[in-house]
């Protein structure tokens, strides 16, 4: 196992590639059912202070809890299915090449974008995470397909090479969390990543990217791991959770047992 000869070039040269049918139409489907699940129980009034719902704000009178949402940050230490497809065997294995045999998962994302939300302009995640050294990679899992006009991502490739762009905030209204917009710098040769449920994209931190609003009556899901050495330097901030998925070259058995954080 472990990365072939055309991910390794399209990792060099472009900074991501796309494993098609990584993980099981199942195991997506359980993703949107669990958080399906966990929006409606912390809207009845379960407590869950070990996670981080973040609303969509253009969507803010839809009556359902989950169509409300944009994204569950911190869903990977406690919650099954998303501990054990981040840590499936096949992907660190192929992690474990990219980054080396000690890996921790900081950052776990279940992002929702149903009809009528907003895209993210372009951006690197290295402008949130400044961690060294590089590079930490995103592993995005499409949980429903991403279409034309569902809000799919759009990336540059080779633009993983560039340092970390000037970013202005989003003027939107209703834009997202900390969302940022880089304006200086050349997309012409932007590419759409066009994925089915279980298409899973590898991409490094510095490659600009950005998602469109979803102009269609279907929703767009994904799930989103970014991993990094544990040794790596850089901000930390209240959605991430650094969990051990690797040492030596081999699988962590970490806890499982919820943070209590309580968020400001």
């Amino acid at each position: 196992m472990g990365m072939n000869a055309p991910q390794q070039e399209s990792w060099e040269e472009r900074g991501f590639f796309i494993e098609r049918g990584f993980y099981d139409l199942s195991v997506v489907e359980e993703m949107i059912e669990r958080v399906v699940e966990i929006v409606r129980m912390i809207d009845a009034g379960e407590q869950r202070p070990d996670l981080w719902p973040t609303p969509e704000r253009r969507l803010a009178d839809q009556p359902k809890p989950e169509d409300r949402l944009a994204k569950l940050f911190r869903v990977m230490r406690t919650e099954k299915v998303f501990h054990s497809s981040a840590t499936d065997p096949r992907l660190l294995a192929i992690l474990a090449e990219m980054i080396g045999p000690d890996i921790d998962c900081f950052l776990s994302q279940f992002i929702f974008k149903h009809p009528g939300a907003l895209g993210q302009p372009w951006h690197q995640d290295d402008f949130y995470f400044r961690m060294k050294p590089l590079p930490q990679v995103g592993v995005w899992i499409a949980c429903t397909a991403a279409t034309p006009e569902n809000g799919p991502l759009w990336v540059v490739p080779g633009s993983h090479t560039e340092v970390i762009h000037d970013a202005v905030r989003d003027p939107r209204p209703d834009a997202g969390l900390a969302y940022v917009e880089i304006v200086d710098a050349d997309t012409s040769a932007e590419e759409v990543v066009l994925m089915e449920p279980g298409d899973t994209l590898f991409f490094h931190s510095r490659l600009r990217h950005r998602s469109t609003d979803n102009n269609s009556p279907d929703m767009r899901a994904a799930m989103v791991y970014h991993y990094a050495p544990p040794t790596t330097q850089g901000l930390r901030s209240s959605n991430q959770d650094w969990v051990e998925v690797l040492r030596d070259g081999e699988a962590v058995s970490a806890s499982t047992e919820p943070l209590a954080i309580a968020w400001n």
